[in-house]
């Protein structure tokens, strides 16, 4: 840690695995491959077709989810909470938009997705979180909602991942827009990529979302991901990206790294 680390203030500690996880683009990656599978079923998704940014151009939308992402996790306390409330501002302008609001449980869908995935996909290409990293991954992504101002939110990491299960069996359906998403995200990857996100999705997601869409029950990427850390092991990370990502955003994943 330098010493204009430990004199800023920041909303995520310098040494947080909060970091760790945001600041590593194949984690990343997977974050979003979970989330996109998720929240295709969500009830609430019908919003995300009436902007129209996520089914014109999922990759694209996907950046700029994770540059707020990033912007709160590594920036000094006072920017984070600009962030933080330009991204409320954000939702709210849409609301009135549309005329009525975004359900809150629709927040607390989203702000759960993060907590479980950044630890899904974490433990998925590295290790096992310990309580102490768990139990701050959820006091990041609490704090971000209790900055945009969402209501009843849990208060213990306990309470969440009860919380979290009720939300799985509450809040997902198959739907048109699922089946539109998804054939976007094929569109954009082309068929190879797109069964590649399908297996990843199989190896991340609850055994709610993979039933739904219908996800390979014994994904052949579970027994990859020895692989990949061996070549990643061996400085070949580069090239296993080059291989697996499309190389018009080749470069945008890989400023993801931090």
């Amino acid at each position: 840690m330098t010493t204009s680390e430990q004199s800023t203030a920041y909303f995520v500690k310098p040494d947080s695995i909060v970091r760790r996880i945001w600041g590593d683009a194949d984690v990343i990656l997977l974050v979003f491959a979970g989330s996109a599978a998720e929240f295709a079923l969500n009830r609430a998704v019908d919003w995300l077709f009436f902007t129209g940014k996520l089914p014109a151009d999922p990759i694209a939308r996907l950046f700029s989810t994770v540059r707020y992402a990033q912007e709160i996790v590594f920036a000094p306390e006072h920017k984070a909470r600009q962030a933080i409330s330009r991204m409320g501002a954000i939702h709210g302008g849409v609301e009135q938009k549309r005329g009525y609001q975004i359900p809150d449980w629709a927040y607390r869908d989203v702000l759960y997705m993060l907590i479980d995935y950044s630890q899904r996909a974490f433990e998925t290409l590295h290790r096992p979180l310990t309580d102490g990293e768990r139990q701050e991954v959820f006091t990041t992504f609490r704090a971000v909602g209790a900055g945009m101002n969402v209501p009843d939110l849990p208060t213990s990491y306990a309470d969440w991942t009860v919380d979290r299960q009720a939300h799985l069996n509450r809040d997902l359906v198959r739907s048109e827009y699922t089946n539109k998403l998804f054939m976007r995200y094929r569109e954009q990857l082309g068929s190879w990529r797109y069964d590649l996100l399908r297996q990843a999705q199989a190896v991340l997601v609850p055994e709610q979302v993979s039933n739904l869409l219908g996800l390979p029950t014994k994904p052949l990427l579970s027994y990859s991901i020895g692989l990949y850390k061996i070549l990643n092991a061996a400085g070949l990370r580069s090239v296993v990206q080059r291989i697996l990502l499309p190389t018009e955003y080749l470069a945008q994943i890989q400023d993801l790294d931090k």
